[in-house]
């Protein structure tokens, strides 16, 4: 449930937009707006509040638009469900193919809870039998259970990194955010045989003259190691080309385009007609995530010529919030390939060689371009994209699980409420970023994935939490938790697992041309 201290974070979004201005969308963080029509949230005992807290009937996008909140703040088994991907099964194979994937994570994450918990009993026995027989001695005492229980505990993590390295789809990458406490490790655990294995298929694929897409796309579902993302996305993304001896020329010639852009446009971003969308962009960037990253005065600098250049270039959506935000996984991943450190976002890019930074800069530009060219209509007039996509959503979850979908109707929650920042933002405010890269790569492995797959990946995360949906009976609390949901020490286990769901649920709907009709 969320806490107190979540309630009071609300958000309002601006009324309609001209083609080329800005937009506001439930996306963004803005001035404080309750979503109960200005009403305040209250616990039991409160002062009631003055204005009624139900939503209004609506008839149009816009009104509902203007009334509602913006709350935003490896295993085999992988591999078994791409390999049924290109074969023509049934759909009862399919679905208990994938049922049996996500059985398989479920018993791995409890076996790994009974392993930590046989070690901290065992450490805490040996503890005990050094303490009796050194208790004639305090130093000795201290100095031997301190000792003794710093390799019990480097231990543990040891091998609960290695166990949810053997269950991950692919663990060559590493957290990524900070802020996770002890979740997170500052060593890079070493390579499985299943992990070195994949890392060789990969670099075999991509260091011939011809990288076939479609054998990496198969490679990729399952996720991609560090050491070759990089790479991997600019190829699955369609910003280089297949042909080896090719790439180094594109990446020439793309990045003198893109500063060539820069040249011609960004000094008109204090034009009279531009400062609009250049202040919007100035306001939207210090809300990114992660924190330490995106406070970095180069990053700024970064982030706000490469948005301000795709707007400038695509008049007929301009500048729309949540764009800022799909920059941001690009980047990281491109300095990745500059670099050694496994916490990126607490490593200072200024200090890269210029030529460095100006090389992720392009890339990011370009791949961003790319990923946004299969959902434009997202960010055009009204954005009919993540309407019409809101729409599929609230009909798909009604078929596939009825009762969740009466629960929200019941309690008079709309999913504009909660999913338009799933579609405009691509679940990233969801997730971590560390399993939004992840997610990534699955999406630019699948066709159509930021788009068409993307919905059943947000179906199957809606149904993910259908307990606690279930169990809220209150339409203040409902909304608020799903507005905050508590993933924030997901990691690839959780990823693979709603991506296997979301798998099952494509093959079972997707080609049903019925299960979008009442």
């Amino acid at each position: 449930m969320a806490s107190d201290g979540g309630r009071k974070q609300f958000w309002k979004r601006s009324g309609a937009k001209v083609p080329g201005s800005i937009q506001h969308v439930y996306g963004a963080q803005h001035p404080p707006f309750d979503p109960l029509l200005h009403g305040t949230l209250v616990k039991p005992g409160s002062k009631p509040p003055t204005t009624p807290v139900k939503l209004k009937k609506v008839s149009t996008f816009q009104e509902f638009e203007s009334n509602t909140s913006d709350a935003w703040d490896l295993g085999d088994d992988d591999d078994e469900l791409l390999a049924i991907a290109a074969e023509n099964l049934n759909t009862e194979v399919v679905m208990e193919t994938a049922h049996k994937v996500i059985q398989n994570h479920s018993k791995l994450q409890e076996q790994h809870k009974f392993q930590e918990e046989h070690l901290q009993e065992e450490k805490q026995e040996e503890f005990a039998q050094l303490t009796s027989v050194a208790c004639g001695d305090n130093r000795l005492v201290k100095s031997v259970s301190e000792g003794h229980t710093t390799s019990a505990s480097d231990n543990a993590s040891e091998n609960s990194s290695m166990q949810r390295s053997q269950s991950l789809p692919q663990t060559s990458t590493p957290p990524l955010v900070s802020g996770m406490g002890d979740y997170n490790t500052s060593v890079t655990p070493a390579l499985t045989e299943r992990e070195a294995s994949r890392l060789d298929k990969f670099k075999q694929l991509l260091a011939g003259p011809n990288t076939d897409l479609d054998e990496l796309r198969k490679l990729s579902w399952s996720g991609i190691p560090k050491q070759v993302r990089p790479i991997a996305w600019k190829l699955l993304s369609g910003y280089l080309p297949a042909n080896v001896d090719r790439r180094e020329s594109t990446l020439q010639r793309k990045r003198k385009e893109y500063f060539a852009f820069v040249e011609q446009y960004y000094d008109s971003r204090n034009d009279e007609n531009h400062q609009d969308t250049y202040r919007q962009i100035h306001i939207d960037i210090p809300r990114m995530s992660p924190e330490v990253l995106r406070l970095q005065p180069k990053v700024t600098e970064i982030f706000e010529r490469i948005l301000f250049i795709w707007a400038i270039r695509h008049p007929a959506s301009g500048y729309v919030q949540g764009i800022n935000d799909l920059v941001t996984p690009f980047f990281v991943v491109f300095v990745c390939e500059y670099i050694e450190e496994e916490e990126v976002e607490n490593f200072d890019v200024s200090i890269l060689a210029e030529e460095v930074l100006q090389n992720i800069e392009a890339d990011s530009y370009w791949c961003m371009s790319k990923l946004l060219d299969g959902i434009q209509d997202n960010y055009t007039f009204a954005q009919p994209g993540i309407q019409k996509k809101v729409k599929m959503l609230e009909e798909l979850v009604s078929r596939i699980d009825e009762q969740v979908h009466r629960h929200l109707d019941q309690h008079e929650v709309k999913y504009l409420q909660f999913a338009f920042r799933w579609m405009n933002n691509l679940l990233m405010r969801e997730v971590p970023l560390r399993c939004t890269i992840r997610l990534w790569d699955t999406y630019q492995s699948e066709p159509e994935g930021f788009s068409h797959f993307h919905l059943y990946v947000c179906a199957a995360f809606l149904v993910r939490w259908r307990k606690e949906i279930l169990e809220e009976k209150d339409f203040q609390e409902l909304l608020i938790f799903l507005q905050n949901l508590p993933t924030g020490r997901w990691g690839n286990e959780d990823i693979s697992v709603l991506l296997a769901e979301a798998y099952r649920l494509k093959f079972a709907f997707a080609d049903a041309p019925n299960h979008y009709k009442k």
